[in-house]
């Protein structure tokens, strides 16, 4: 009976935890309240099922427990069992899949309208860059990081020449318009994650990947490293700030272009 009462326990106090605690996720700023969804139906499931199956092994002790002089019955094979629970797993996979690539679908599916940003990380910093005047950012490599060069543009593109490069400051990014986010590392594994915005995104060395979001409201939020990236990964922290209109215009015309900070370091980019 002691096993039964644990068991009995452990559901009950499963349920009033995921129900009564305080702990949730933060309030979302961003477009994705897919990501939301998908995560609670999939809490749905696994809860029905873990209520489920802990109960039914409640009742199987109880109910089978040990009597003097009974004897268990031999059943090796029971083909309408075997149907219904694997028929139930299948169903219950599917349903917490489906939504999940539906909405990578839209995850990658990046708005036509959407504006280009570039996040730039390494050991252990966040660096940004955004397309100047000519709306294009310019090509990049990491060969070609240098001191002077710390996001390795192309000199000889002109189209980066106007790009604007936030070292190890705040992003700021205009309300309600939508933002591709290109995602680069210049060391090791890293991961791009704002938790209110509900997206991110792990960083390869050598690959260029990507996420988009629209940002909903206003306001100063965290960038933490979701990937361990060595011994400062819990002091990689950034700032991302989402501004009206007004406010990012304001901001975007105090930064400096590639040109300005290659100029201000001695070093000159070619002529074109």
């Amino acid at each position: 009976m002691a096993v039964v009462l644990i068991l009995v326990l452990i559901v009950v106090g499963s349920v009033l935890f995921h129900v009564l605690s305080p702990w949730w996720w933060t309030p979302i700023a961003s477009n994705w309240t897919y990501i939301d969804s998908t995560l609670l139906i999939t809490f749905w499931i696994t809860g029905i099922v873990f209520v489920a199956v802990v109960s039914f092994m409640a009742y199987c002790v109880f109910r089978f427990r040990h009597k003097p002089g009974n004897r268990a019955h031999y059943e090796p094979e029971n083909r309408r069992l075997e149907l219904l629970l694997g028929g139930g797993t299948a169903v219950g996979v599917a349903a917490m899949l489906a939504p999940g690539l539906i909405v990578w679908n839209q995850f990658i599916t990046v708005p036509a309208d959407a504006a280009s940003v570039e996040v730039v990380s390494q050991q252990w910093l966040w660096s940004f860059r955004l397309p100047g005047a000519d709306g294009k950012l310019g090509r990049a490599e990491t060969r070609d990081v240098t001191p002077e060069n710390p996001l390795g543009l192309d000199k000889n593109d002109a189209s980066g020449l106007d790009d604007v490069i936030i070292e190890g400051g705040e992003l700021h990014l205009p309300i309600g318009k939508p933002v591709h986010i290109l995602l680069r590392s210049v060391d090791v594994l890293h991961d791009f994650y704002v938790p209110e915005f509900r997206a991110k995104m792990d960083m390869i060395p050598g690959m260029i990947t990507y996420f988009w979001f629209t940002p909903t409201r206003t306001g100063t939020f965290e960038i933490l490293c979701a990937e361990l990236c060595g011994v400062g990964h819990p002091q990689m922290r950034g700032t991302v700030v989402v501004d009206n209109d007004a406010d990012y215009q304001t901001w975007l015309g105090q930064q400096q272009t590639f040109t300005q900070l290659t100029a201000s370091s001695g070093e000159l980019p070619p002529a074109n």
